[in-house]
């Protein structure tokens, strides 16, 4: 299998492990977790290494970053996805849906309600500042979100490379981000599999500072649970459950409202996004983005800013904003059902057929996974996938920028280069001074993200109520 070689195989235990805890016990420690998730996959990935592996020593350092290097080879959001994997690690498949359900449904449940807020409300001159100044500050946060990446995965030239052409070939060339992934993961595995070091730079979110907490020492210790060896009986009953799940209601919405309805076209795409969107919540936004506004019109550039503040000042996965997405579709297009009813049903549609699918990559590939801890070949395309990723980030930031600052844009076309051009007399002064405050706020001050958030949104209310912004 060509394994890394790893200190925790020789670790003995240095002090006592802790005692095993029920699902009962674990659904409350999950619970704090989904409530403290804020700021995007960094932070709740930084919040899961806290609670488990630090404070509760539930989990080792090895195999948490071990599980979450998984996550980030998998499509869609890896903070839900890895909570899926340790709750499934805990307590069998039980455990995987609390965890990972528990993940989910705060943010679900924020974002609907801020939606409602948003379609009833928006117009609202004060609710149209508050989100003004939310779009504003949320340019400085995809920013750190390229640096945080960046600073992790951009260890040498041949990363630097990847980032780079990821980032010209998804902004000037339009090229599909699922071919990007695919073909950065094969230069990846190709790279490690020839023992090239330099593709073993990238790796996870990296650990917590201070002591290591070696995988004896844990609840989990170092073997292999009973049930990361199921019967094939056993991993076919998982993958028809949960496909049934996910693929039936699209199947039957398909079958009773036709390929036309506004519901077709919701569960469609994001089934279709479940599993080509890899790389994390950002990567996932480019795409989304890319889609939603240019080629559905679900909603509009800006509104998708809107959006992406309310998941940035939510708990729970920064994902959640495609809920938003979901409920702006069809809540323009309810045909026979009420604008509201339409929208609430198109977001939830949008977060099931978006979230059920890591159900089924966690509990069909982690019994797999799990047999091959420390493997170089997917270490390599991981890294490489990491890389590029910061590319497809910083498409997503300049996008953002564009359609933050400029009220206007002007289309570019040569050959197959194709990209938006921004008109500079249409700069809005007020969006690019938060925006820069934001950035000073984030990058020189190291204030939070929610910290930052919330005062620019106060900073644009001010605004309005002195009558300087609409």
């Amino acid at each position: 299998m060509n394994a890394l070689p790893t200190d925790a195989a020789a670790h003995a235990p240095t002090r006592p492990r802790p005692a095993p805890v029920s699902l009962g016990e674990a659904f409350w420690v999950w619970l704090r977790i989904a409530a403290l998730s804020f700021g995007g996959p960094a932070g709740q990935i930084a919040v899961m290494h806290r609670i488990l592996v630090d404070e509760k020593r539930w989990i080792g350092e090895h195999r948490f970053l071990h599980a979450l290097n998984y996550c980030m080879l998998l499509p869609g959001p890896e903070a839900q996805q890895l909570a899926t994997y340790i709750g499934w690690l805990l307590h069998r498949t039980r455990g995987g849906i609390v965890a990972g359900g528990l993940f989910v449904l705060p943010g679900a449940l924020s974002i609907m309600a801020l939606s409602w807020i948003y379609v009833l409300y928006g117009r609202v001159g004060i609710v149209s500042a508050l989100f003004f100044g939310l779009k504003a500050a949320v340019l400085a946060v995809v920013l750190q979100a390229v640096a945080r990446i960046g600073k992790r995965a951009l260890k040498n030239d041949v990363m630097r490379l990847l980032a780079a052409a990821a980032f010209v070939l998804i902004f000037f060339v339009s090229v599909p981000f699922p071919l990007i992934v695919l073909g950065a993961g094969l230069i990846g595995w190709a790279g490690a599999r020839r023992g090239d070091p330099r593709f073993q730079a990238g790796g996870g979110h990296g650990a917590a500072q201070g002591e290591i907490v070696a995988d004896a020492d844990t609840l989990l210790g170092e073997e292999l649970p009973a049930h990361a060896h199921p019967s094939r009986a056993a991993a076919l009953g998982h993958a028809l459950v949960w496909l049934a799940l996910w693929l039936v209601p699209v199947a039957a919405l398909l079958l009773l409202r036709g390929p036309d309805d506004v519901f077709s076209h919701i569960a469609i795409f994001f089934s279709k996004m479940a599993m080509v969107t890899f790389g994390g919540a950002y990567a996932v936004l480019a795409y989304v983005a890319q889609q939603a506004v240019e080629t559905y019109h679900w909603l509009g550039p800006k509104e998708m800013l809107d959006g992406l503040g309310m998941a940035e000042t939510t708990p729970g996965p920064l994902i959640m904003v495609l809920q938003f997405v979901g409920f702006l579709g069809a809540y323009r297009d309810p045909g026979s059902l009420s604008p509201l009813l339409a929208g609430t049903l198109g977001g939830l549609l949008a977060t099931w057929v978006t979230f059920m699918p890591c159900f089924l990559w966690i509990f069909l590939g982690a019994p797999f996974i799990e047999r091959l801890r420390g493997n170089r070949a997917l270490a390599g395309a991981l890294s490489a996938i990491t890389a590029a990723v910061v590319g497809v980030v910083l498409n997503l930031a300049v996008w953002f920028a564009i359609h933050t600052v400029f009220q206007q844009v002007r289309p570019f076309a040569l050959g197959p280069v194709r990209f938006d051009v921004p008109v500079l007399a249409s700069a809005d002064p007020w969006a690019l001074l938060l925006s820069i405050a934001a950035m000073v706020a984030i990058f020189r001050l190291n204030m939070g993200v929610l910290v930052t958030l919330g005062a620019a949104s106060a900073a644009a209310v001010a605004l309005h109520l002195l009558g300087l912004i609409g």
